[in-house]
């Protein structure tokens, strides 16, 4: 299976695929020099989310929720990872003052586990330096 090198928080997903401007340059920039060999690492937890924020209405995708996951999650360019023993070990070795929302945690946690740089803009996940970032 091939390494990830980067792993994209539910926000960068989203606005990658939505082609959003929010993105900063250089998050813009490892997004456009997708390398095969390495895909982008994406936690099932972001589907969820992405899921409940349609749900709420708080955001509007581009085409059918399930098209649109689909696409989210097309191989060779992402590599969906799954919530294992092994990443809820790791949320509980997350240190205490980390973010409390769960699926941050877990976002963090597998990013880690993966050895992958983390593309976000939660401050409280950058300030907390537990997890490298972008």
């Amino acid at each position: 299976m091939p390494a990830i090198r980067y792993f994209l928080d539910t926000h960068i997903l989203i606005w990658w695929l939505e082609n959003s401007l929010r993105l900063t340059k250089e998050q813009a920039q490892v997004l456009q020099e997708f390398e095969k060999n390495k895909p982008f690492g994406v936690s099932d937890i972001s589907l969820v989310e992405i899921g409940c924020l349609v749900s709420a209405g708080r955001i509007q995708l581009q085409g059918e929720l399930r098209d649109w996951l689909s696409r989210a999650t097309a191989e060779p360019l992402v590599r969906l990872c799954r919530i294992t023993p092994a990443v809820v070990a790791e949320v509980a070795n997350l240190p205490a003052d980390f973010h409390r929302d769960p699926a941050d945690r877990i976002i963090a946690a597998t990013a880690r586990l993966e050895r992958a740089r983390l593309l976000t803009q939660d401050r409280k996940i950058i300030d907390s330096a537990a997890v490298p970032c972008l």
